[in-house]
């Protein structure tokens, strides 16, 4: 049986977690089956749009930890290699030139918060937390957690978060900023939101897309280079041009 599902329709993706009796955990085949999809749809030239999502209650229940870090007599060294493949399989989506959107609808925990946070926006469900529960087992933060949170949430927060081992609720993650809206049913508010963007341009969706990419870094001269590049390319476009002729009435 695979554990992830992809479809697209007009260049709109959806990929599914689909291991629901497991609430979707990470295991071996999850990494190889999430890491494949992922590539598959950066290789398509046609891509405008990327929804992730879960099957089932949970939206991810985290890594499954006896897979993970039962192997006895492996190295430090040896775990952090094996760390790295498995964090790979979702931080590929943060490489995507295409929107993403995490529709959240049960507990997104762990490695599973982290693979909504790897999207570029995130839609929670009445049913929806996101959990970083790490400390409550005794393990450190992975896989971009602690880089996430303090973007999302700031230091002091994330901090104290990550200490208690704490869970934000989908409303509570709206509040702080980790997600968009609180929404009825994610899937369908994604899917409509995704439709939205797949129905512009694609290279001005993928430029506005890095240029926030650019502002997070802080650096308002590079924004700005990037911005008077993107914008100059974007005004040789249709849309614009029409908007021209329209004021020239």
């Amino acid at each position: 049986m695979t554990k992830i599902d992809l479809s697209q329709d007009a260049g709109q993706w959806t990929l599914t977690l689909n291991d629901p009796d497991r609430r979707n955990c990470i295991d071996e085949a999850m990494v190889r089956e999430l890491g494949d999809a992922v590539s598959a749809v950066a290789a398509d030239p046609h891509a405008r749009t990327l929804v992730v999502t879960g099957a089932g209650t949970a939206f991810c229940a985290g890594a499954d930890l006896p897979a993970l870090f039962g192997t006895t007599g492996r190295s430090v060294a040896e775990t952090r290699t094996h760390l790295h493949q498995v964090y790979d399989s979702f931080l590929r989506l943060r490489s995507l030139a295409i929107p993403t959107v995490a529709a959240v609808q049960g507990p997104a925990v762990g490695a599973g918060l982290n693979l909504a946070m790897a999207c570029d926006v995130r839609l929670a469900g009445p049913r929806a937390s996101f959990a970083a529960t790490f400390s409550r087992i005794g393990l450190h933060p992975g896989g971009g957690c602690t880089w996430f949170l303090v973007d999302g949430l700031g230091p002091q927060k994330a901090l104290a978060l990550l200490l208690d081992g704490g869970s934000l609720t989908g409303e509570d993650a709206v509040r702080e900023g980790l997600a968009l809206r609180l929404v009825d049913d994610p899937v369908a508010a994604a899917g409509e939101l995704a439709g939205r963007w797949a129905a512009l341009d694609p290279a001005l969706a993928r430029d506005i897309k890095s240029a926030v990419g650019v502002a997070r870094s802080g650096d308002f001269d590079a924004t700005l280079e990037f911005e008077s590049w993107a914008q100059a390319s974007s005004a040789t476009g249709p849309a614009i041009q029409k908007a021209v002729a329209r004021f020239r009435k």
